[in-house]
């Protein structure tokens, strides 16, 4: 039983807050016209960086009701052969602006749903990839996959175009909250997906859980940890469901009075956190848990974590390319970001234009504070001798107004304060994001209610 005092800690700091798989965070991004992006790809065609390929498939068969994404729904397999039409129109535009000379260490399929896809379209996507990329040999190639639309038939098209890994979407095991959340989803679905990926070699299985969602409490997520234990993953991601249905409308579809109040999400978060570490799996960040020879664990401990829109990842010092409507794009200078909007995003590539309608680009204050926070949201700790060294200046000087505020945090016991930074404790790790915000310049200026509570 977690002790009434610890929870009232947690409650004291839930409180809306980005997630910070980028700084700044999406809301600070503004429309860019054509002729400016052509002019920054122009200043930056030599970059030589290796990339890291986002694809996004936005078909659904069905709408979840908690769904964040970006989505299309239908049924309709023949709108994917039209939207391939249109991806390829893309790279084909890009080519003329952006150097695709460069090898790809990395490539993610989400969506969406990616396995909405048929096997016959997965390969051809998959041979429009291969024929404008180069890919490196060791290349981290992963896929979204429903099991609820995958069949034995999609994994070996996934295998044979070069996937080696993949995350299934669980979510919750029981069928009064998969009910309740309009995703039904049956273990022996789950178990036959992952049946399948071994069986094709797939490696760094990883199964994403939420909590949060409505008819959920401790003892039935703790059952649900059970359930997902058996399928034996890599990985587990326990993402706190994001509330936001003044941007996603289809979440008002849930019953918010079902919702775990937040006492109740607290003992759901703290209990599967005590209970994933001790069956072993090594606690990533903010809510990623990998068994401690995988890859994940492996970067963690050597301080080479990442985190970007997709998350935590094993890949320092290359450039994510975004393909597809809504995809976020990462470079050195900054970010760019592509229609939201199906039927726009198919205009713009209609009448020649790029399909990026959002930019931002970084001044040297960004680049420093996106240092600063990606650091601390990968290793729980920062160091201002290597901020320093990074970027030669004196970083406690430069924060020292951030460092004044640290001092509440020491005194709940989130973090430790010593003569070169600070560390997280393991209530700390957790509140992670209420302490980056505090390196944030950029949070002031948007409102509270663009962000999802932090527990």
């Amino acid at each position: 039983m977690i002790p009434q005092t610890t929870i009232d800690l947690f409650s004291k700091y839930a409180k809306s807050g980005p997630r910070y798989t980028s700084y700044p965070t999406a809301p600070a991004f503004a429309p860019v016209s054509q002729q400016d992006i052509i002019t920054q790809f122009a200043l930056h065609h030599d970059d030589d960086a290796p990339l890291s390929v986002y694809v996004h498939i936005p078909f659904c068969q069905s709408l979840c009701w908690y769904c964040g994404c970006t989505t299309v729904i239908t049924r309709n397999n023949g709108q994917a052969d039209i939207y391939l039409d249109y991806l390829e129109r893309e790279l084909e535009l890009r080519t003329q602006y952006q150097n695709f000379d460069r090898k790809v260490e990395q490539m993610h399929w989400g969506g969406g749903t990616p396995t909405f896809l048929s096997p016959d379209q997965i390969r051809r996507l998959g041979n429009t990839l291969n024929s404008f990329f180069t890919f490196t040999d060791d290349a981290e190639i992963r896929v979204e996959i429903d099991p609820r639309t995958a069949d034995e038939s999609h994994i070996k098209a996934l295998r044979d175009i070069g996937f080696n890994q993949a995350s299934i979407g669980v979510q919750d095991t029981h069928d009064d909250v998969q009910k309740a959340i309009h995703r039904v989803q049956s273990m022996d679905e789950n178990r036959q997906i992952m049946d399948w990926l071994r069986k094709y070699d797939f490696t760094a299985l990883n199964v994403d859980l939420i909590y949060g969602l409505p008819l959920q409490n401790d003892e039935k997520f703790q059952e649900t940890i059970d359930d997902v234990l058996t399928l034996d993953p890599d990985r587990l991601a326990l993402f706190n469901y994001a509330h936001v249905p003044w941007m996603k409308p289809s979440q008002k579809l849930l019953q918010v009075d079902d919702m775990p109040g937040t006492d109740e999400k607290i003992q759901i978060l703290l209990n599967a956190h005590h209970r994933l570490t001790k069956e072993g799996f090594h606690a990533i960040g903010l809510d990623h848990f990998a068994k401690p020879d995988d890859a994940l664990s492996v970067a963690h401990k050597q301080g080479k974590l990442q985190r970007n829109f997709q998350g935590y990842s094993t890949q320092d010092g290359v450039e994510i390319l975004g393909l597809g409507m809504s995809s976020i794009s990462q470079a050195p200078w900054g970010y760019y970001q592509n229609e939201k909007s199906l039927p726009d995003y198919k205009h713009m590539i209609e009448n020649g234009e790029l399909p990026i309608i959002k930019s931002y680009e970084l001044d040297r204050d960004d680049h420093i504070r996106r240092h600063t926070i990606m650091r601390l949201m990968c290793d729980m700790q920062l160091k201002w001798d290597e901020i320093d060294a990074e970027f030669s200046i004196n970083s406690r000087k430069y924060f020292s107004e951030e460092i004044e505020q640290l001092t509440p945090f020491e005194k709940d016991g989130l973090i430790t304060i010593d003569e070169n930074g600070f560390y997280c404790t393991t209530f700390g790790q957790l509140l992670v994001r209420n302490i980056a915000m505090l390196f944030d310049a950029h949070l002031q200026k948007m409102r509270e209610q663009r962000f999802s509570k932090t527990v």
